[in-house]
Protein backbone atom coordinates (compact mmCIF):
# COMPACT_ATOMS: atom_id res chain seq x y z
CA UNK A 1 0.00 0.00 0.00
CA UNK A 2 1.64 3.25 -1.07
CA UNK A 3 1.06 6.79 -0.01
CA UNK A 4 -0.91 7.56 -3.09
CA UNK A 5 -0.27 7.83 -6.78
CA UNK A 6 3.08 9.33 -7.87
CA UNK A 7 2.97 12.94 -9.06
CA UNK A 8 2.57 13.39 -12.78
CA UNK A 9 5.95 13.54 -14.56
CA UNK A 10 5.49 17.20 -15.53
CA UNK A 11 4.89 18.29 -11.91
CA UNK A 12 8.05 16.54 -10.70
CA UNK A 13 10.08 18.15 -13.47
CA UNK A 14 8.74 21.66 -12.61
CA UNK A 15 9.56 21.10 -8.93
CA UNK A 16 13.14 20.11 -9.79
CA UNK A 17 13.50 23.10 -12.14
CA UNK A 18 12.34 25.46 -9.39
CA UNK A 19 14.76 23.93 -6.89
CA UNK A 20 17.62 24.37 -9.38
CA UNK A 21 16.59 28.00 -10.09
CA UNK A 22 16.42 28.78 -6.36
CA UNK A 23 19.82 27.14 -5.74
CA UNK A 24 21.40 29.12 -8.59
CA UNK A 25 19.85 32.40 -7.35
CA UNK A 26 21.15 31.77 -3.82
CA UNK A 27 24.59 30.94 -5.23
CA UNK A 28 24.70 34.12 -7.33
CA UNK A 29 23.53 36.22 -4.36
CA UNK A 30 26.26 34.68 -2.18
CA UNK A 31 28.98 35.37 -4.77
CA UNK A 32 27.82 38.96 -5.34
CA UNK A 33 27.65 39.76 -1.59
CA UNK A 34 30.97 38.07 -0.85
CA UNK A 35 33.04 39.39 -3.75
CA UNK A 36 31.29 42.23 -5.62
CA UNK A 37 28.76 44.45 -3.79
CA UNK A 38 27.57 44.68 -0.21
CA UNK A 39 25.01 46.90 1.49
CA UNK A 40 25.81 48.59 4.81
CA UNK A 41 23.74 50.51 7.35
CA UNK A 42 25.03 53.80 8.84
CA UNK A 43 24.57 53.64 12.64
CA UNK A 44 26.25 56.89 13.71
CA UNK A 45 26.66 60.53 12.74
CA UNK A 46 30.44 60.39 12.19
CA UNK A 47 30.06 60.98 8.42
CA UNK A 48 27.37 63.68 8.54
CA UNK A 49 26.31 65.50 6.45
CA UNK A 50 27.52 63.15 3.68
CA UNK A 51 26.01 60.05 5.28
CA UNK A 52 23.26 60.38 7.86
CA UNK A 53 22.22 57.99 10.61
CA UNK A 54 20.07 55.17 9.12
CA UNK A 55 21.32 55.73 5.55
CA UNK A 56 22.05 52.60 3.56
CA UNK A 57 25.04 52.44 1.24
CA UNK A 58 26.39 50.10 -1.43
CA UNK A 59 30.06 49.17 -1.29
CA UNK A 60 32.09 48.04 -4.31
CA UNK A 61 34.42 45.28 -3.12
CA UNK A 62 36.36 44.94 -6.41
CA UNK A 63 37.37 48.51 -7.12
CA UNK A 64 40.68 48.45 -5.23
CA UNK A 65 41.73 45.28 -7.03
CA UNK A 66 41.82 47.43 -10.18
CA UNK A 67 43.19 50.75 -8.92
CA UNK A 68 44.70 52.23 -5.76
CA UNK A 69 42.80 54.01 -3.02
CA UNK A 70 42.34 57.73 -3.77
CA UNK A 71 42.27 60.67 -1.39
CA UNK A 72 38.65 61.59 -0.78
CA UNK A 73 37.27 58.08 -1.30
CA UNK A 74 34.74 56.94 1.28
CA UNK A 75 35.69 53.44 2.40
CA UNK A 76 34.34 50.72 4.63
CA UNK A 77 36.99 48.85 6.61
CA UNK A 78 37.05 46.31 9.39
CA UNK A 79 37.14 47.99 12.80
CA UNK A 80 40.75 48.30 14.01
CA UNK A 81 39.56 48.95 17.59
CA UNK A 82 38.73 45.97 19.74
CA UNK A 83 36.77 47.99 22.33
CA UNK A 84 33.31 47.03 21.02
CA UNK A 85 32.99 43.62 19.33
CA UNK A 86 29.49 44.50 18.08
CA UNK A 87 31.00 47.10 15.70
CA UNK A 88 32.50 45.04 12.90
CA UNK A 89 33.02 47.72 10.23
CA UNK A 90 33.52 51.49 10.05
CA UNK A 91 32.99 53.99 7.24
CA UNK A 92 35.31 57.00 6.86
CA UNK A 93 36.90 59.19 4.21
CA UNK A 94 40.50 58.61 3.08
CA UNK A 95 42.54 61.74 3.81
CA UNK A 96 46.16 60.56 3.93
CA UNK A 97 47.72 58.05 1.53
CA UNK A 98 50.85 55.94 2.02
CA UNK A 99 53.93 58.18 2.15
CA UNK A 100 51.99 61.40 2.85
CA UNK A 101 53.10 63.67 5.67
CA UNK A 102 49.86 64.77 7.33
CA UNK A 103 48.98 67.35 9.98
CA UNK A 104 46.39 70.02 10.69
CA UNK A 105 46.82 73.72 11.41
CA UNK A 106 45.20 75.95 14.04
CA UNK A 107 42.21 76.62 11.72
CA UNK A 108 41.53 72.89 11.49
CA UNK A 109 42.67 72.64 7.88
CA UNK A 110 44.37 69.39 6.89
CA UNK A 111 47.85 69.67 5.40
CA UNK A 112 49.43 67.02 3.19
CA UNK A 113 53.16 67.48 2.69
CA UNK A 114 52.80 70.99 4.14
CA UNK A 115 50.03 72.13 1.76
CA UNK A 116 46.38 72.67 2.72
CA UNK A 117 44.15 70.22 0.86
CA UNK A 118 40.74 71.09 -0.53
CA UNK A 119 37.90 69.28 1.22
CA UNK A 120 34.77 70.22 -0.75
CA UNK A 121 32.73 67.58 1.09
CA UNK A 122 32.93 69.56 4.36
CA UNK A 123 30.32 72.26 4.91
CA UNK A 124 31.56 75.72 5.95
CA UNK A 125 32.06 76.05 9.68
CA UNK A 126 32.77 72.35 10.26
CA UNK A 127 34.11 71.71 13.78
CA UNK A 128 37.66 70.50 13.08
CA UNK A 129 37.74 68.25 16.17
CA UNK A 130 41.06 67.06 17.55
CA UNK A 131 44.24 68.21 15.81
CA UNK A 132 46.34 65.91 13.67
CA UNK A 133 49.92 65.81 14.96
CA UNK A 134 52.59 65.85 12.24
CA UNK A 135 53.12 62.28 11.05
CA UNK A 136 54.06 60.29 7.98
CA UNK A 137 51.58 57.68 6.73
CA UNK A 138 53.30 54.28 6.56
CA UNK A 139 53.43 52.25 3.34
CA UNK A 140 50.34 50.03 3.05
CA UNK A 141 48.31 52.26 5.39
CA UNK A 142 45.96 55.22 5.10
CA UNK A 143 44.76 58.02 7.37
CA UNK A 144 40.96 58.18 7.54
CA UNK A 145 38.59 60.75 9.03
CA UNK A 146 34.86 61.17 9.43
CA UNK A 147 33.27 64.17 7.72
CA UNK A 148 31.69 65.14 11.05
CA UNK A 149 35.16 65.88 12.42
CA UNK A 150 34.06 66.88 15.93
CA UNK A 151 32.05 63.68 16.41
CA UNK A 152 34.19 61.07 14.67
CA UNK A 153 36.52 58.47 16.12
CA UNK A 154 38.94 58.03 13.28
CA UNK A 155 42.69 57.82 12.60
CA UNK A 156 43.21 60.64 15.11
CA UNK A 157 41.98 58.18 17.78
CA UNK A 158 42.95 54.71 16.51
CA UNK A 159 45.82 55.46 14.13
CA UNK A 160 46.35 54.62 10.50
CA UNK A 161 44.33 51.85 8.88
CA UNK A 162 45.99 49.02 6.97
CA UNK A 163 44.87 48.69 3.34
CA UNK A 164 44.30 44.99 4.13
CA UNK A 165 41.35 46.01 6.35
CA UNK A 166 39.46 47.68 3.48
CA UNK A 167 36.17 45.98 2.65
CA UNK A 168 35.53 48.32 -0.29
CA UNK A 169 34.67 51.75 -1.64
CA UNK A 170 31.29 53.36 -1.04
CA UNK A 171 29.75 53.89 -4.47
CA UNK A 172 26.16 54.85 -3.69
CA UNK A 173 23.70 55.87 -1.01
CA UNK A 174 20.59 53.77 -1.76
CA UNK A 175 18.36 54.76 1.17
CA UNK A 176 16.42 56.88 1.82
CA UNK A 177 15.04 57.07 -1.68
CA UNK A 178 14.88 60.89 -1.71
CA UNK A 179 18.64 61.03 -1.02
CA UNK A 180 19.94 58.45 -3.54
CA UNK A 181 23.41 59.58 -4.57
CA UNK A 182 26.45 58.16 -6.40
CA UNK A 183 29.90 58.85 -4.94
Amino acid sequence: MGSGPPPPPGAMRRMIEWLVIIAIALGVAFVVKTFVLQAFFIPSGSMEPTLMVHDRILVDKLSYDMHPVHRGDIVVFSNPMKNDPSIKDLVKRVIGLPGDTISSNSQGQVLIDGKVIAQPWLPPGTNPGPAIPLQKVKPGFMFVMGDNRGESEDSRAFGEVSETRIVGRVIMRVWPLDRIHFF
